[in-house]
């Protein structure tokens, strides 16, 4: 006769436990997740979504690599962020040296752009006539200090001094944040930083050619060079939401109206240079765009140089 047979239970019949699988960044943690891309666990953490599942950081970032950089009509890269990095350091800069002209009230003398005067011996600026004066110096762009062709683009009225005063600053400051931003985006970060520092400088050199002797300070050149860059930019884009024209027309009555208690030279030099720059960075040949603009750039570059160089030869008799 057949006997009941003893049958032992088996994992098999009972079912096994999977496995316990652990995210491969944080080796402590639980999961039953997989990257789509690389079969990886990933905790919830380290998940990022995807069209389909989930993928790894390591997987994100590579598939960032391939994607091309969205750029601008004109080269710009287009910052994900959207936040206008390069202008809010130049107004950072502007205050800082505002700030440090309210501790040491010499900084406008020392830094300003004069082209050629004295320093006296209560260090106080006077004018340069040639000759030579004991416990006198001379100084300024003339004497090697070319230095004040752009640190007087940082340099403001002190407060309770000028036309102007503390205003001087507010004015220069929210004028850039107005304008800085919607430039910024379309040229990209390098190409605007290059734009307002050649502005800068074309308004300074203007200054040292026709009025060497004046010590002119203030960001108008380059905000100047800024408005002139954006009108011919919003031209070529037939897209204006800041209003070129009218601000073009606002920036050259202003020159005209406020001549007598500004530096006329320097808001002229800047709205040539920022006109001409964004003449180039516009209209440069799309085949090796990046190439043409910054030699253009660096032709503009040179012609103020040449001019500053030209202007210092005249002042100081050099052959």
């Amino acid at each position: 006769m057949g006997g009941l047979a003893l049958v032992s239970t088996t994992d098999t019949d009972q079912g096994t436990e999977p496995p316990v699988t652990t995210c491969y960044r944080h080796p402590k943690r639980e999961t039953y997740v997989r990257c789509t891309r690389c079969d990886r666990s990933i905790c919830p953490d380290c998940m990022r979504e995807a069209a389909v599942g989930h993928h790894c950081p390591e997987c994100v970032k590579e598939g960032g690599r391939s994607v091309r950089q969205a750029r601008t009509l004109f080269g710009g890269r287009v910052a994900s962020s959207g936040v206008p990095v390069v202008t809010q350091v130049l107004i950072a800069l502007n205050i800082v040296a505002y700030l440090g002209e309210l501790v040491r009230s010499d900084l406008v003398t020392r830094f300003s752009g004069l082209g050629q005067g004295l320093l006296g011996p209560d260090g106080a600026a006077y004018v340069y006539d040639g000759a030579a004066y004991p416990g006198f110096e001379a100084v300024g762009i003339a004497h090697g200090e070319w230095y004040r062709l752009i640190t007087s683009a940082l340099l403001h009225q002190p407060p309770g001094q000028g036309t102007f005063g503390i205003l001087h600053i507010l004015l220069n400051m929210y004028s850039l944040w107005t304008l800085g931003p919607a430039v910024e985006a379309q040229l990209g970060r390098i190409r605007f930083a290059g734009l307002y520092l050649l502005s800068a400088l074309g308004g300074s050199v203007l200054v040292y050619l026709l009025a060497p002797h004046s010590g002119a300070v203030g960001a108008s050149g380059a905000i100047f060079g800024l408005g002139a860059a954006y009108f011919v930019l919003s031209k070529r884009l037939h897209h204006d939401p800041v209003g070129g024209r009218q601000l073009l027309i606002g920036l050259l009555v202003w020159m005209v109206v406020s001549a007598a208690v500004t530096s006329w030279q320097g808001h002229l030099g800047g709205l040539l240079t920022g006109g001409a720059v964004g003449l180039v960075l516009a209209h440069a040949p799309r085949r090796h765009r990046g190439l043409w603009q910054a030699a253009g750039m660096v032709v503009m570059l040179l012609v103020l140089v040449t001019l500053a160089a030209l202007k210092t030869a005249q002042l100081t008799g050099a052959a």
